[in-house]
């Protein structure tokens, strides 16, 4: 369908040789905001590396697309290049390239029209702003030196800064203190808007309470297993995972 952003049919993917994800179905439309929750080992993290064609893991079978365009061998630059962002649950760190450059760079590689450099400064100012960030911050090597909830913003500063089409964030809330997560989520209610989607993949409620998903979803032993509206995140609060478990 036109207004579907994302669509996973059958998805089977494998890591040195054992399966994690198992036929995994997933469909993200225009303007939606989906929650992926699960037990750890579920294939959360997996799911969030395929999407952006981590070379680690293998698709055996099935199908991931992006609009009308199937994506299921593009290379992680060219997903890219077509509005996919993944915010890491664990950002690294990379001396000798600062914040700005990587920024400039990253948003001059998926743009159809560079951006001229006070133009992007004064961007890349706005959007800090949102996140409350020192601008002090861009000057520094990319999360050198960066607290755990700092590379977090950091991310939701890329995120901000590219204006993809879909964004995965994976588990940005997770470390996070009270403040913090008011902030992330703040970054989040910035970036989404009617053309754009969204998928969190999350192990707390903390977040959630600051962003109302269209859809939330469990994954368990590499598939979803029920979807459903927030009323599942009570549900998960009060019994677990334990009854979807084979």
């Amino acid at each position: 369908m036109p207004n579907t952003f994302l669509r996973i049919d059958d998805l089977h993917v494998e890591i040195d040789g054992k399966e994690i994800l198992r036929g995994l179905d997933f469909e993200v439309k225009k303007g939606e905001i989906h929650v992926i929750m699960g037990p750890n080992g579920a294939g959360k993290s997996t799911l969030a590396n395929i999407l952006m064609g981590h070379p680690k893991y293998e698709v055996t079978a099935g199908k991931i697309s992006l609009g009308i365009q199937d994506i299921t061998e593009l290379k992680t630059h060219e997903r890219a290049k077509l509005g996919l962002f993944l915010s890491f649950q664990y950002p690294q760190e990379i001396a000798g390239i600062t914040l700005e450059n990587f920024l400039r760079s990253a948003k001059n590689a998926t743009s159809q029209t560079p951006m001229k450099v006070l133009e992007f400064q004064k961007l890349l100012k706005q959007k800090m702003g949102v996140l409350e960030m020192d601008p002090e911050y861009a000057t520094r090597y990319l999360n050198h030196g960066f607290s755990g909830g700092e590379k977090k913003k950091s991310e939701i500063l890329q995120m901000l800064v590219l204006d993809p089409k879909l964004a995965i964030l994976d588990e940005t809330d997770s470390g996070l203190d009270v403040d913090a997560v008011r902030v992330v989520a703040k970054g989040i209610q910035e970036y989404h808007h009617a053309d754009n989607s969204l998928v969190l993949i999350t192990h707390h409620k903390s977040l959630l309470e600051h962003i109302r998903p269209d859809a939330v979803h469990f994954l368990v032993d590499g598939r979803i297993v029920e979807s459903g509206g927030v009323e599942l995140i009570a549900k998960m609060e009060e019994s677990g995972f334990t009854a979807y478990k084979g």
